[in-house]
């Protein structure tokens, strides 16, 4: 069995643990800071809910970002900045389809996430928020990779490309 739970990114000169907008994610534990204040914490599990990111991006002032790994499958990943507002996307899009399934109401994968050159386009967007100049087709890539073994790597890898947090 894989990995379930949550990575949380914020940029904030206090500890992403200490805001009122993840007090009720106890557990909360520091995986790695990165220049410029940026944070990610961990917040393993299966069914909780970490808090709001469009809270901690309010809270913060600056562009916030999560993503809630399933079973090492796929990554939902939800992003806001103060600015630029909200979106969400996934990480590898074949096994979040899978895992979707076919819904009652007839729903697919793109009814629920931006399609990956929508979402680069905002995740672009996101980034000159927070100050950083991507590339868009570097994470383009990412956001049309298959999990090669683990869906975490990808979104490591989507942090790395987004300028926050190098690998």
């Amino acid at each position: 069995m894989g990995y379930w739970g949550y990575y949380v990114v914020g940029r904030s000169a206090r500890p992403l643990r200490e805001l009122d907008a993840l007090a009720g994610a106890e557990g909360l534990s520091l995986r790695a800071e990165a220049p410029g204040g940026w944070q990610v914490w961990e917040y393993p599990s299966g069914d909780g809910d970490v808090g709001s990111m469009n809270a901690l991006a309010q809270e913060t002032g600056a562009p916030a970002l999560f993503g809630y790994v399933m079973d090492s499958d796929c990554v939902v990943v939800e992003a806001a900045g103060p600015e630029s507002g909200a979106w969400t996307t996934c990480l590898a899009r074949t096994a979040m389809a899978q895992y979707i399934g076919a819904d009652k109401e007839g729903l697919t994968l793109e009814d629920y996430f931006l399609e990956p050159g929508d979402a680069a386009e905002r995740a672009v967007a996101w980034a000159e928020e927070a100050g950083c100049a991507v590339e868009a087709g570097a994470v383009l890539e990412v956001l049309t990779a298959e999990a090669d073994p683990l869906a975490e790597n990808l979104f490591f890898r989507l942090l790395d490309r987004l300028a926050v947090v190098p690998l």
